[in-house]
């Protein structure tokens, strides 16, 4: 009995071991997620429970459906332009490549402090066709997208801390667009990629304004609550999705969807670093809030000839009966000169151009005095009186 004891101890030893080390590969497995593949977004929610939550991101914004909240301020970000004397430090982690922020960055207009902690990128594989961001709007993504991370210091001590609870980060988001022109802000990243092209490599870079990398206009965006879009997927995110865009050149977007590998150095088959984004997530029956009224509510049930009818604002209808009105006077002042010019010039044609046959001379009428013909043309213009001027 003693010896069977014990090969039963033995044997539940080696089990214990063997399902210890098949935690151990999982564990070490989902350190190593990937956007395709056996560890893709679509496994994610397997290994990261987070990932299968109801507040996910990032979303599709649908404009029709955001609720307007007037009482939405301006984005206010803080120290954004303030360069300091120490470099940013950019580092490709695999996935994205990231710039480090300052702890003097952050971000106001929110219930609570916060600091900024880095900024990174997404983007696709093809010059932004096909996709690039990850929030789409009305189903429509674009080139690329930024992320500015930022932690809320005044409840928590450190971002690690902050990220596991439902208001310890807050993000900006900036969807990006391709154009012909250089984007000066954005070189800034794009200069120094060669630098890092496998992961885990890091260099230094000058510090740089980053507001310069936002729209200009920062009273424009859509609110809601969601998560990290990468694992492991915490549903911590209050996310500010600029409603107004930014553009790089194709040159940018190409050099940045290509220089970049997602394995180290060492690796001699490393794959390039592209198609780095999350697809939109469900909804799931949360609230979309747009800082800025929307131009025209599309309704669910209007026909296609409805919806593209222009609106505009009682300033611009006055704008527009002022405008067609001073037209209308001036047009009128202008035929009145051209009549009152043709009358002066060409009334002398409709005079009889047979004269009547000359009577002859007598003693009579030679002794009678010579009358003068006198030919009128035309009456007197009457004066014109000044039309009445609307008001302003």
């Amino acid at each position: 009995m003693g010896k069977d004891h014990i090969m039963d101890s033995f044997g539940i030893e080696i089990i214990f071991l063997i399902l210890f080390g098949q935690w151990t590969n999982c564990a070490c497995a989902v350190t190593h997620w990937t956007y395709t593949g056996s560890v893709g977004q679509s496994q994610w929610s397997e290994y990261f429970p987070d990932c299968g939550g109801t507040r996910q991101s990032p979303i599709d914004v649908k404009t029709s459906h955001a609720r307007h909240d007037p009482s939405l301020p301006p984005a206010r970000p803080l120290g954004y332009r303030q360069l300091g004397e120490e470099p940013f430090t950019l580092t490709n982690n695999g996935h994205t490549v990231e710039v480090s922020l300052p702890g003097w960055m952050g971000l106001g207009g929110l219930p609570w402090q916060y600091t900024a902690v880095q900024l990174h990128l997404h983007w696709g594989s093809r010059g932004g066709v096909g996709g690039g961001s990850e929030h789409t709007v009305d189903g429509h993504s674009a080139a690329a997208e930024l992320h500015v991370v930022h932690y809320n210091s005044e409840l928590y001590s450190n971002v690690s801390t902050a990220m596991r609870q439902r208001d310890g980060l807050a993000v900006l988001g900036v969807l990006i667009e391709t154009g012909e022109d250089t984007n000066p802000a954005f070189e800034n990243i794009i200069n120094y990629l060669e630098n890092i092209k496998h992961a885990g490599q890091r260099a230094p870079i000058p510090a740089f304004d980053v507001q310069s990398l936002l729209p200009l206009n920062l009273g424009r965006y859509f609110r809601y609550n969601g998560s990290l879009t990468t694992p492991p997927c915490y549903q911590s995110v209050l996310w500010t999705v600029f409603a107004d865009r930014v553009a790089v050149s194709h040159v940018q977007l190409r050099k940045l969807e290509t220089a970049l590998f997602s394995g180290p150095a060492e690796e001699s088959d490393s794959l390039p670093l592209q198609d780095n984004y999350r697809h939109p997530q469900p909804l799931n029956r949360r609230l979309v809030l747009a800082s800025f009224p929307q131009v025209s509510a599309q309704h669910p049930l209007s026909s296609p000839i409805s919806d593209t009818v222009t609106t505009y604002s009682v300033g611009e209808v006055c704008a527009i009966v002022i405008g067609t009105l001073c037209g209308c006077v001036g047009l009128a002042a202008i035929i009145h000169f051209v009549i009152k010019t043709i009358r002066s010039t060409s009334s002398w044609d409709v005079l009889p151009s047979v004269r009547p046959p000359s009577l002859p001379r007598s003693k009579e009428t030679a002794k009678e005095p010579k009358q003068d013909v006198v030919f009128k043309t035309t009456s007197d213009p009457e004066k014109e009186e000044a039309a009445p001027q609307p008001d302003p």
